[in-house]
């Protein structure tokens, strides 16, 4: 198995391809990093001093709209946790505006994770089909392998190469934020609200967090470009549908959960576990058990179904 993995990284690293992922997700934390440095300075001018003052008014506000919302509309989450926050925020003298830091800095460079996403749906819907599409899967098959270690191979090395795409980025941008932005000092507490409750939480396990369940979505949909590209052996329609999904997929969920319960069942509604810890899933009464159990029947039917055809096809071409 371990020779079948370092066989299909070689194949991955000696393409061109692979070189210009790494160095888009390097120049574009650079991108980032400049324009937040551009424009720190101005951030820092047009700080709120009365932010207290501010943050009342629009708690009041945020109060009123609260008590014309249905339990069931996913704004009135949103709203009860921005309460939350800003009440706790003026009890515990803690301004909304932030100077920069590495910390703030990385939870901006989250946002790259899309790129890591569309990266290792790539990756995962051709690394079977492309065997099938050049012919070589002969060559592979005719190995001293199961079939079933052959696809478990490439799976893994697809999911390892999205998990190396991610420490890339984090890496990257940990240390170009340190370098622009600094450690940061003071309170740098991150505020999560949990249960109906505020709790302060380390801006380090935050971003790891951050980063780790972020990656959750990438996870699935790359396992689910997997299963498409072995059952069709086409990359494209593996590759489209994953990017689709990965599009739209969040807000198609969010839009449905506003009128039917079932909404909870979808893959998308799971696939963001940050909700529990910024305390605003999709359908009240989600916990992150149930998502988890979610995510695992998903994940055991993609990649049963790959494992099952690819060990029954018969290979003619």
């Amino acid at each position: 198995m371990l020779k079948l993995i370092q066989n299909e990284w070689i194949k991955i690293i000696k393409r061109p391809g692979t070189i210009v992922m790494v160095a888009l997700i390097v120049l574009l934390v650079g991108a980032t990093g400049a324009f937040v440095k551009y424009y720190e300075h101005k951030k820092e001018q047009n700080a709120d001093q009365n932010w207290k003052q501010t943050l009342q008014v629009q708690t009041a506000e945020d109060k009123k709209q609260l008590k014309g919302i249905s339990n069931k509309d996913p704004q009135r989450q949103f709203l009860e946790r921005s309460i939350a926050i800003n009440e706790y925020r003026i009890d515990h003298n803690i301004s909304p505006d932030e100077k920069t830091n590495v910390w703030t800095f990385m939870d901006t460079s989250s946002s790259l994770i899309i790129l890591v996403s569309l990266f290792t749906i790539i990756v995962s819907g051709n690394i079977v089909a492309s065997e099938f599409n050049w012919g070589t899967i002969k060559l592979l098959l005719i190995r001293p392998f199961s079939r079933k270690k052959i696809i478990m191979s490439k799976y893994l090395t697809s999911i390892l190469f999205g998990f190396a795409m991610l420490f890339i980025l984090f890496l990257v941008s940990n240390l170009l934020g340190l370098v622009l932005f600094g450690a940061g000092s003071g309170n740098t507490s991150y505020l999560a609200y949990v249960d109906g409750h505020v709790e302060e939480q380390s801006r380090l396990v935050y971003s790891a967090k951050l980063y780790v369940m972020s990656f959750i979505e990438t996870f699935m949909l790359a396992t689910m470009a997997f299963m498409v590209s072995t059952v069709f052996r086409n990359n494209t329609i593996a590759i489209g549908i994953s990017i689709l999904l990965l599009t739209v997929g969040n807000t198609v969920t969010v839009i449905l959960s506003g009128f039917f319960d079932w909404t909870k069942f979808i893959l998308f509604a799971n696939t963001n576990l940050m909700q529990y810890v910024n305390g605003t899933p999709p359908v009240e009464g989600m916990t992150m058990t149930f998502s988890v159990i979610m995510l695992l029947v998903y994940f055991v039917i993609f990649l049963g179904l790959s494992i099952v055809v690819f060990s029954k096809r018969d290979v003619t071409a």
